[in-house]
C-alpha cells in the first residue's frame, strides 16, 4: 500500500465519535426502565385497594412481571459480561468514574434484590408464585406470618431506595448530556453508532504509512 491509499481508523482517532452500548444492551435497559416505573407505579396502586378479586388479579399480574424482571437482569448481566461496555467518556474525572461504576452496581444490586425479596415475602405469607399462571414457582422459605410482614416492608424499602437511585441516575445522565455534552446519555440511545461499529465519515483516513508489501 503507498503514502496515497487510505488505512482504517477506530473510534480511539476520532475522540468525536461516540462509541455506544449493543443495540441488545439497549433493548434491555429501556424495557427494564419502563418496567421499573410501571413495577413500582402498580405496586404503590394495588396495596391501598380493598380486598377483591381485581386486588388478587394485580398482585399476580406485579408478580408475574416481578420475575420476568428478575430473569432479565441475570440475562443482562450475562450479556454485559460477554460484551464489554464501551468506556466512559474520557472527560470524567476518576472520581466521576468510580461514582459511576459504584451507582451502577447499586442500581443491579437492588434490581436483583427488589425481586427476590418480593418471592421470599410470597412464600413467607403462603401464597406460591405461579409465574403467569402456568409455571409454579418453588416457596424459597417456610410460611411465616411474622416474617413476611417484615419482608414486606424490606420490598417496600428496597423499591423506594431504587426509585431514589434511578431518579439519580437520570439526573446524572441528563446533566452529562445537556450540560458536560460528553455523549454519555448517546450511547444508551437508539440510532446512535452501535459498539463494534466505524461511522462511514472515519472509516478511512490519509496514510502516512511507508510503502509496504
Amino acid at each position: 500500500m503507498n503514502a496515497s491509499e487510505s488505512s482504517p481508523v477506530s473510534a480511539a482517532d476520532t475522540p468525536d465519535v461516540v462509541v455506544g452500548y449493543t443495540r441488545v444492551a439497549k433493548g434491555l435497559h429501556w424495557l427494564m426502565a419502563v418496567m421499573t416505573f410501571g413495577l413500582f407505579g402498580l405496586g404503590i396502586y394495588m396495596t391501598d385497594l380493598p380486598l377483591s378479586p381485581e386486588k388478587l388479579q394485580l398482585y399476580s399480574w406485579h408478580k408475574w412481571a416481578g420475575v420476568t424482571f428478575f430473569t432479565l437482569v441475570w440475562l443482562r448481566l450475562i450479556w454485559r459480561a460477554s460484551h464489554r461496555p464501551p468506556p466512559l467518556p474520557a472527560q470524567m474525572t476518576a472520581g466521576q468514574q468510580r461514582a459511576a461504576h459504584l451507582g451502577h452496581a447499586a442500581l443491579y444490586v437492588f434490581m436483583l434484590a427488589i425481586p427476590l425479596s418480593g418471592w421470599l415475602m410470597s412464600s413467607a405469607k403462603g401464597f406460591q408464585t405461579v409465574w403467569f399462571g402456568i409455571i409454579p414457582l418453588p416457596d424459597l422459605i417456610e410460611k411465616n406470618r411474622e416474617l413476611g410482614d417484615i419482608l414486606v416492608l424490606v420490598h417496600k424499602g428496597l423499591a423506594v431506595s431504587l426509585m431514589i437511585l434511578v431518579v439519580g441516575h437520570t439526573v446524572m445522565a441528563l446533566k452529562h448530556h445537556f450540560k458536560d455534552r460528553d455523549g454519555t446519555l448517546s450511547r444508551m440511545l437508539f440510532g446512535g453508532r452501535p459498539q463494534g461499529a466505524t461511522p462511514a465519515s472515519a472509516q478511512t483516513r490519509p496514510s502516512s504509512a511507508f510503502p509496504s508489501e
